[in-house]
């Protein structure tokens, strides 16, 4: 089903949040199209750097759109944090519903002017542009420093540019693993306060359990998970290849580790909804 409007932004309006899964191959693109299927709400596959090292972008678009064009909930194809504006342009020719351009590294005039840039290119097409302001470490990098989103910095942000949706740094941490970090609501409120757009948390999978329900009942529209699917894939094939070893089948080999994926996209996506019939409240 096409991502035929801007269902970010309406999750950032009600009670529900929608889920961004990095994805790197058809198989766990396929089992998250299937667990949105089953949670009745829409879903976004996105690529990141490493998968945009993989394989082009223009290879992505059409594996996606595929899966998207059949599925039975809207599905959009998203590009994950990208600092390069011609591979943004790229992809948002390539047919990218929406797409990430990441200049938080960058002084706030020139994000916001590169902003500006991308926002002219892409809502042209009628594709969803993702900014961010602060840092958000990532901690297999050995990354500690948490920049917390400025909340005067996020005023001035949304009152220049048109950016759809925004990333922000409240606590949360990339590719955790070991431990479980908190949102800090207090940061959250007060940019909350300055700015009407729906906000982006991402490294989701590594924060407590219990700041999801608030979180529903913020402004965050969208959250980005990659590490609980890698992790479920990554944990079930070890134990299959260990279990098997004469089997050499990849297709074998991935069943258990592709319906866990499947089945951790489905608990992730249930706990964000509250209701599981988005996709159709919602189109």
């Amino acid at each position: 089903m096409r991502w035929d409007q801007d269902y970010v932004s309406h999750a950032g309006k009600q009670d529900h949040i929608i889920a961004g899964f990095d994805v790197f191959g058809y198989e766990d693109a396929q089992a998250v199209v299937r667990a949105a299927e089953r949670a009745q709400s829409p879903v976004l596959l996105m690529i990141n750097r490493d998968a945009r090292r993989a394989l082009e972008l223009m290879h992505w678009s059409a594996l996606l759109h595929s899966l998207a064009n059949e599925a039975k909930v809207p599905v959009g194809v998203h590009l994950d944090h990208c600092s390069d504006l011609e591979m943004v342009r790229y992809a948002i020719d390539a047919g990218f519903t929406s797409v990430m351009y990441d200049g938080s590294k960058l002084p706030l005039e020139e994000n916001i002017r590169n902003t500006i840039q991308v926002c002219e290119w892409a809502h042209k097409k009628g594709v969803q542009v993702e900014a961010e302001l602060g840092n958000v470490p990532y901690d297999e990098l050995g990354e500690t420093e948490i920049r917390f989103t400025s909340p005067k910095e996020v005023e001035q942000f949304c009152q220049e540019t048109s950016a759809d949706w925004l990333a922000v740094s409240v606590g949360n941490v990339h590719r955790l693993l070991g431990r479980k970090v908190d949102v800090d609501f207090h940061v959250l409120q007060e940019i909350e306060a300055v700015c009407s757009v729906p906000f982006v948390i991402h490294g989701a999978s590594g924060l407590q359990d219990q700041n999801f329900a608030p979180l529903r009942h913020s402004r965050v529209g969208k959250i980005n998970v990659g590490t609980a699917l890698r992790r479920a894939f990554g944990e079930t094939l070890r134990q299959e290849v260990i279990d098997n070893p004469k089997t050499y089948d990849r297709q074998l080999l991935f069943q258990k580790p592709v319906a866990c994926v499947e089945e951790t996209a489905y608990e992730i996506i249930t706990d964000l909804c509250q209701d599981h019939t988005v996709g159709r409240k919602m189109a």
